[in-house]
């Protein structure tokens, strides 16, 4: 069932995604508890990028750095295609899991403003907006381990002198 839940975009996010504008830093955010900045970032699927830190930490990439180097990397065909699947499937996530956590925010936000927090509603949308944190985390570390797959040594260490230089 959570499974499903994380595919559909929320109607609540998607009518925002349709009326909103390019990031605009003067603006206020239709939920209270994000920033204007941390809206679109979940809205564009830009969110999240620090919570591969221990993957990357320990020489497994994000694809789309990896990406950024094919031909400095000597990417074969099959290695670009993987990658780009990887990175359009992280996308994808990002934009999934962010819709439901803005969707869980609104939630909370509501709840607490018209005074109709109970336990049981509190826990759950806790619960919840923990398990989407867990399901954005994995979808990252699943990228960087798939990406580290398909390297070579080789590629990896020369990904790594490319990214200390810039």
């Amino acid at each position: 069932m959570i499974k499903t839940l994380l595919i559909v975009v929320p109607i609540f996010v998607a009518a925002h995604l349709r009326a909103q504008p390019a990031t605009d830093t003067t603006r206020k955010s239709p939920i209270p508890t994000l920033t204007y900045e941390q809206y679109h970032a979940f809205l564009k699927g830009e969110a999240g990028e620090d919570m591969a830190r221990v993957a990357e930490m320990n020489h497994y990439p994000l694809p789309e750095k990896v990406l950024k180097y094919k031909y400095e990397l000597d990417l074969s065909p099959i290695q670009v295609k993987k990658l780009t699947e990887a990175a359009n499937y992280l996308h994808r996530r990002r934009l999934q899991i962010g819709g439901s956590i803005i969707d869980t925010e609104h939630n909370l936000d509501s709840m607490f403003r018209y005074n109709k927090v109970q336990d049981g509603n509190l826990i759950f949308y806790t619960n919840r907006y923990g398990l989407y944190q867990g399901e954005l985390k994995n979808a990252f570390l699943q990228a960087c381990l798939s990406t580290h797959n398909l390297l070579s040594q080789q590629q990896m260490a020369r990904f790594e002198s490319l990214e200390k230089r810039k």
